[in-house]
C-alpha cells in the first residue's frame, strides 16, 4: 500500500533521515523547465514521454524570468547503472542566465547504454559543474536510486492529484453524487478512500476526501515495472527499519516511504559545507515541467542543488489496460459511450498515454476510428461518436481501443459493440401470464440484441402510458418491472425504445386479474384465531363463519402458497369441534368466495401444578445463594407436575425450549421423562445440561403436543442459569483498595457489589476470561452478585476472606 500522506508521513521520515525540510511536504514551486523529446523525427512534449531510448534528442529550456537574480547552472547527466560510473562526456551543462540558453534552450542526446537520466539546477559558485560531476561519478548507484525513486514518487503523486482534482470538481457540480463518484475514482486510480468521510454531512465530505492522509495510493504493478529499483543491501535495510517505525507509520506507509526515505538519505549523504541536495518531484503539463520542492532552496552555504529525475532509459512498459467485464456488450450509439477500463492508473492520471481511438469495423471492409479520452471519474474511456458514423458500422462489431504510450502505438482491450436497430421481442412462455393487475409484476423480454435499449414503458391503452423499469440480466434478455397496481385487465403493449431510433419496438402483452385461490381454513375449537391457506390472499378483506367475523391479522408467503392468519372480532372462541359449514370470504374488489370449513378438535391444554428444583452438585457446593426461586441451575434437575382436564393421552409429549427457540427437548411417557401419577397427571423430569448442553440459559417455556402434531400454547417454566465456581477473596491491608475474587467461569457473573443496593459495584465486561477479578471489599464475608444469565436477581455469596 502506498500512502501519500505527505504532511504526516514524509515529514516524519525526513526528520528520521536527518534532513531539514519544510513544514508542508512537496508543495513549494521550483523553477520550471520546458522539455521536449525527439525520436526518429517525431517530437513529443515531456508530459507524453514515459521512457527515453538511446538516440533520443532532448530539448531543455529553463523557464526563468529575464531578471532572475539567482544564477542556476543546468547540468544534465545520463547514468548506466549502479556499478558503472558514467563517462565525463555524458555530462552536459548550460548557464541558465545566458540569454541564448534562456531563449533557445539546449539539446542533449541520450547516449548508447544509458539507463537513467537526471538534471540538476545548481547555484553558480565557480567549479560547481566539476563538483557535481565528481559526486555523480563517485557514487553512481546513489544517483541511480535517486532517479528511480523520484520517478516513482512523482508518478504516484500524479494519481492522488488526479483524484483530488476530480472530487473537487464533482463536489462543486453535484455534491450528492460524490460518494458514488469517489468509488469509481478509487477503482480507476487504484486509491483507497476513507469510507468514514461519507458518514459526515454532505458539506463536509469534500474537505475530508481531499485531506491527503485520508487517501491511500495502492501498489501499481505498472508503475513498479516502469521504475525498477534496487532491493538489496544496506539501503534496503535502512528503508525497512524506518518504514516499520512508529514515526514512519509502523509499516502502513512502508512501500511509499522507501522511495522518499531513500532520496532524502542519498541527498543528505552528499551535503558539504558548500552544497546540499534537495529532491524535486515533477508535474508535467505539455512540455512544461513544474518542479515541486519539499524545502525552500538556499542561496547561502550550504547552497541547494535541485535534483530532478527524468524518465527511465529503456524499453517501454506498455500499460496493462483491461476491460472490467469482457462479456459486456455496449451500445455504440450511446452519447457518451463509456467503456469501463481498469488496470493502468497512470493512463488516467498522466498524459503518458495519449491519442486514443476506438477502432471499429464498418461496412464494405472499412474501419471507423472514434476519438476516445480517459476520464477517471467515469471509470474508463469516453467516446462521443457522430450518428452518421455509427450508422455505417456493422450491426455487431468488436472495437479495439488503440493509443500511444509515448512514441509507441499499442492496442488495448477490445469491446463488444452493437448499434441500434428494430428488434423482434418475445415474451417467454413462462412469463405470458405474469402481468396481474393490482400489484407490481415482472416479466422478461428476449431479442437477439438488447444493449441499445434506453427506455421501456407500458401502453395500457392509447394515450395512457405506464412507466416501467428494466435491467439487462444477460445479453439479449431484459427483466422488466411494471407497476400494475392501478391497471385494468386486458390487452396492452410494451414499448421498447432504443438509442437513436425514433419509433419504439411494440410488444403485445396481456394483463390478467387473478382472484385469490382458497385451499382451506384451519381453526381449533375454543380458538379465536385460524389460518387461511391459498394464493393471492392479500385480496382477502374478511371472512364470516357461523356468525363469527374474522379479519386478517398477518400474511406470510411460503413457497407457492400464502398463509393468512384470521382473528375473530370480537375474540369469541365459541366454535365447537366438528362444527362445519360454508365460510363467506370477501375480497377487496367486492367479490365473495365460498369455502367449506370444519372446526378441528381443541388444541391440547395442560396446567402446571407444581415444580421442584434439585440443585446440582455445582450449586450445592457453591457458596452462592440464589434469591429467585424461579432460577434453575444448569446442572440441576427440574421436576414439575402437569395436569390435563381429560385423561392424559399416552402419546402426548411435552416440548421444553429456551425463549429464543435455539434449544429444544421433547419429554414423553415412552422415553421415561414423563411418569403418570394418575390418569390426568404426569410427573416430568428435565436435566437441562444433558438436554441442552452448556450454552443454554434464560427463560424456559413448555407446551403440549398431541399425537397429530397439534401444538398447545407456550407457558413459562423457569429461568435457566449457569453458576460460576467461586473460591475465595484476598484483601490488602489498605481498606481503600479493592479485594481480589478468585474462581473459575467468572464470565458468568454480571456484576459484584458489597451491598445489596449495588452501589460502587464492579461490572464484569463482555469477553472477560480471567480466573480472578477485582471486587469491592466484602461486608464481613458477604458479597452480592448478579448472574449474567439473570441480572435482575440479587444473590448473596459467602466466601472465606484472606489477607494478601
Amino acid at each position: 500500500m502506498r500512502r501519500l500522506g505527505w504532511v504526516a508521513s514524509a515529514l516524519a521520515v525526513f526528520a528520521l533521515a536527518g534532513f531539514a525540510c519544510g513544514e508542508s511536504g512537496f508543495d513549494l514551486t521550483g523553477p520550471p523547465m520546458n522539455i521536449r523529446v525527439t525520436r526518429n523525427g517525431r517530437t513529443l512534449p515531456i508530459s507524453e514521454v514515459p521512457n527515453l531510448e538511446s538516440g533520443d534528442r532532448l530539448w531543455l529550456r529553463p523557464d526563468l524570468p529575464a531578471k532572475q537574480d539567482a544564477h542556476y547552472l543546468l547540468v544534465a547527466v545520463f547514468l548506466r547503472g549502479a556499478t558503472n560510473p558514467p563517462p565525463e562526456k555524458w555530462f552536459a551543462h548550460a548557464e541558465t542566465w545566458n540569454r541564448q540558453v534562456r531563449d533557445e534552450g539546449i539539446y542533449v542526446t541520450v547516449p548508447p547504454d544509458a539507463q537513467q537520466a537526471l538534471f540538476f539546477l545548481a547555484p553558480e559558485t565557480g567549479g560547481d559543474f566539476g563538483t557535481l560531476r565528481s559526486n555523480v561519478r563517485a557514487k553512481p548507484g546513489a544517483f541511480v536510486r535517486a532517479s528511480q525513486d523520484l520517478n516513482q514518487a512523482s508518478l504516484d503523486r500524479s494519481r492522488l492529484d488526479a483524484y483530488i482534482r476530480a472530487v473537487t470538481r464533482i463536489s462543486a457540480k453535484d455534491p450528492g453524487s460524490l460518494k458514488d463518484a469517489s468509488k469509481v475514482l478509487a477503482r480507476t486510480l487504484n486509491i483507497k478512500v476513507d469510507s468514514d468521510c461519507f458518514q459526515k454531512p454532505e458539506t463536509q465530505q469534500l474537505s475530508c476526501l481531499t485531506q491527503e492522509q485520508n487517501a491511500q495510493v495502492l501498489d501499481d504493478g505498472h508503475t513498479e515495472s516502469m521504475v525498477a529499483t534496487l532491493t538489496s543491501g544496506a539501503s534496503a535495510d535502512l528503508i525497512g527499519q524506518l518504514s516499520a517505525s512508529p514515526l514512519g507509520g509502523a509499516g502502513m506507509y512502508s512501500p511509499y516511504v522507501g522511495a522518499v526515505v531513500d532520496v532524502v538519505r542519498i541527498m543528505n549523504s552528499f551535503r558539504t559545507a558548500q552544497y546540499q541536495y534537495i529532491p524535486a518531484l515533477i508535474r508535467a503539463r505539455d512540455d512544461r515541467l513544474e518542479l515541486k520542492l519539499n524545502n525552500p532552496p538556499s542561496f547561502m552555504n550550504p547552497k541547494s542543488v535541485i535534483t530532478v529525475g527524468l524518465p527511465t532509459v529503456g524499453a517501454p512498459q506498455l500499460p496493462p489496460l483491461r476491460a472490467l467485464d469482457s462479456k459486456q456488450v455496449y451500445c455504440a450509439g450511446n452519447s457518451p459511450l463509456v467503456l469501463a477500463v481498469g488496470g493502468a492508473p497512470l493512463v488516467f492520471s498522466t498524459s503518458l498515454a495519449h491519442n486514443f481511438v476506438l477502432h471499429i469495423p464498418a461496412e464494405k471492409g472499412k474501419f471507423i476510428d472514434l476519438p476516445a479520452r480517459a476520464e477517471a471519474d467515469r471509470g474508463g474511456f469516453v467516446v462521443n461518436a457522430p450518428a452518421e458514423e455509427i450508422a455505417s458500422m456493422d450491426p455487431e462489431a468488436t472495437g479495439i481501443l488503440r493509443g500511444y504510450w509515448g512514441f509507441d502505438a499499442f492496442d488495448g482491450p477490445s469491446f463488444q459493440l452493437q448499434r441500434s436497430r428494430s428488434e423482434h421481442w418475445e415474451v417467454p412462455e413462462s412469463d405470458k401470464g405474469a402481468l396481474i393487475v393490482g400489484r407490481e409484476d415482472t416479466l422478461h423480454l428476449q431479442a437477439p440484441e438488447s444493449a441499445c435499449v434506453d427506455k421501456v414503458s407500458l401502453e395500457e391503452k392509447p394515450g395512457k402510458i405506464l412507466p416501467a423499469t428494466y435491467k439487462a440480466v444477460k445479453p439479449g434478455v431484459l427483466e422488466v418491472t411494471v407497476p400494475m397496481q392501478k391497471a385494468a385487465p386486458g390487452k396492452m403493449t410494451l414499448l421498447v425504445s432504443q438509442t437513436g431510433l425514433s419509433a419504439p419496438d411494440r410488444v403485445p402483452v396481456q394483463a390478467y386479474a387473478q382472484a385469490a385461490h382458497l385451499v382451506g381454513f384451519t381453526i381449533h375449537a375454543g380458538d379465536a384465531n385460524g389460518v387461511l391457506v391459498g394464493t393471492r390472499l392479500d385480496q382477502v378483506l374478511k371472512m364470516d363463519f357461523r356468525g363469527e367475523a374474522f379479519v386478517p391479522a398477518g400474511l406470510k408467503h411460503g413457497g407457492d402458497q400464502d398463509q393468512l392468519t384470521l382473528t375473530s372480532v370480537p375474540a369469541a372462541g365459541a366454535l365447537k369441534a366438528a362444527q362445519s359449514g360454508v365460510a363467506k370470504v370477501l375480497l377487496d374488489d367486492g367479490r365473495e368466495m365460498d369455502l367449506s370449513v370444519t372446526v378441528q378438535a381443541p388444541r391440547p391444554v395442560v396446567k402446571l401444578l407444581s415444580k421442584n428444583v434439585d440443585a446440582g452438585q455445582a450449586a450445592v457446593s457453591s457458596p452462592i445463594h440464589l434469591a429467585n426461586q424461579e432460577e434453575l441451575p444448569q446442572d440441576g434437575m427440574l421436576t414439575f407436575v402437569l395436569q390435563s382436564a381429560a385423561a392424559w393421552p399416552r402419546s402426548q409429549k411435552i416440548e421444553v425450549a429456551t425463549e429464543d427457540g435455539s434449544f429444544r427437548a421433547l419429554l414423553s411417557v415412552k422415553d421415561g421423562s414423563l411418569t403418570l401419577q394418575d390418569a390426568n397427571t404426569v410427573l416430568a423430569r428435565l436435566n437441562p445440561l444433558k438436554s441442552f448442553g452448556p450454552s443454554a440459559f434464560g427463560p424456559l417455556l413448555f407446551r403440549p403436543i398431541d399425537a397429530t402434531g397439534t401444538e398447545g400454547d407456550w407457558q413459562p417454566l423457569g429461568n435457566l442459569v449457569r453458576i460460576p465456581a467461586l473460591k475465595d477473596v484476598h484483601c490488602p491491608a489498605n481498606p481503600q483498595k479493592q479485594c481480589v475474587l478468585n474462581g473459575s467461569n467468572l464470565f458468568l457473573l454480571d456484576s459484584v457489589a458489597a451491598t445489596s443496593g449495588f452501589s460502587s459495584a464492579v461490572t464484569v465486561p463482555v469477553g472477560f476470561a480471567g480466573s480472578s477479578l477485582d471486587v469491592p471489599r466484602p461486608n464481613g464475608a458477604l458479597l452480592y452478585i448478579k448472574l449474567r444469565d439473570d441480572p435482575s436477581a440479587v444473590n448473596t455469596v459467602a466466601l472465606p476472606v484472606f489477607p494478601e
